[in-house]
């Protein structure tokens, strides 16, 4: 779930105005997907899964992101060592993000999965995406995928999935928190897009239950933040809010560092950081949610906080 904004892309040379994609919506195995080309900019397109924009890109620039949130998320993954990243994609889409890591961070190796396998063929032919190892498409229930990887085995993972408005209950709360916490390199960041509105229940909810299991250290430390443009935060509108929890090790990210405000002040669109004890006074008393039971994953030990 996104806005989008306009801007001017990061131009390459490109020949992808020749390209062709069906017309109309296309059926896949959760419903259908359409590729809606803008007229203005011919290598600008949108995927539209069931109707709802899904992921933009510019087939001529990897290096551009339409959506304010993808803009955020990516904000955050600057902070981060420079250097090839191992990147984790719940929620893989068009792969919009992976294309923009590829090109930020070369030598990256990332696994996007999605519950559609007809979807995953089709960006395979619609879009020009990395190819295997350094993008893996793979068609799962994220929540099933993610139990599987090896621990401490990604810098980065973001979960980006919905189902219709809001993101399916076994990918929320402690239990998937604990989850991806495991499939984190110490120092690494655990990245989610929560869609929300007025008075942020499931924002404050996902807060808390990041805090409890990162750790009671995850806030003073830095190692915990939201990130959203104003108006959402203020509770006066519905939109995107990413949250974001390192987990701690040697040399951590601080997610209070002067420049990531900086760099989301300064997007497009704005957005503004709530960090270490701003991120828990938003998350205020609100308690952390308990994940839904997910038949179709293993169940795998808790660890440490941290």
């Amino acid at each position: 779930m996104a806005r989008r904004k306009t801007h001017p892309a990061r131009r390459t040379p490109s020949n992808t105005g020749t390209l062709t994609f069906p017309t109309g919506p296309v059926p896949i195995s959760t419903g259908t997907a359409e590729v809606i080309r803008d007229p203005d900019r011919p290598d600008h397109v949108t995927l539209h899964v069931n109707g709802v924009p899904s992921s933009s890109l510019d087939l001529g620039d990897p290096g551009f992101l339409d959506f304010e949130y993808m803009q955020q998320m990516a904000a955050v993954v600057g902070l981060l060592p420079a250097g090839p990243l191992r990147v984790l994609h719940l929620g893989a889409a068009g792969s919009a993000l992976a294309r923009y890591v590829e090109h930020e961070r070369p030598g990256s190796r990332q696994l996007g999965v999605d519950l559609d396998a007809r979807l995953i063929e089709l960006v395979r032919e619609w879009f020009a995406l990395p190819r295997a190892p350094r993008l893996r498409l793979r068609a799962d229930d994220a929540g099933r995928a993610l139990a599987g990887v090896h621990p401490e085995s990604f810098d980065v993972v973001i979960r980006d999935v919905f189902a219709g408005d809001a993101t399916p209950g076994h990918l929320v709360g402690t239990r998937f928190a604990h989850t991806a916490r495991r499939a984190l390199r110490p120092g690494g960041v655990l990245l989610l897009n929560c869609a929300d509105r007025p008075p942020l229940t499931v924002t404050r909810q996902e807060l808390a239950s990041l805090a409890e299991v990162f750790g009671p250290s995850a806030a003073v430390s830095g190692r915990l933040a939201a990130v959203a443009e104003p108006a959402i935060l203020k509770g006066r509108r519905y939109g995107n809010v990413v949250l974001a929890a390192v987990r701690s090790g040697p040399g951590h990210t601080d997610l209070r560092d002067p420049a990531l405000g900086r760099a989301l002040r300064t997007l497009a669109v704005p957005a503004t950081l709530l960090a270490g004890e701003d991120a828990t006074r938003l998350a205020g008393t609100a308690p952390p949610l308990a994940t839904a039971p997910d038949p179709t994953a293993p169940d795998p030990a808790a660890p440490a906080h941290g």
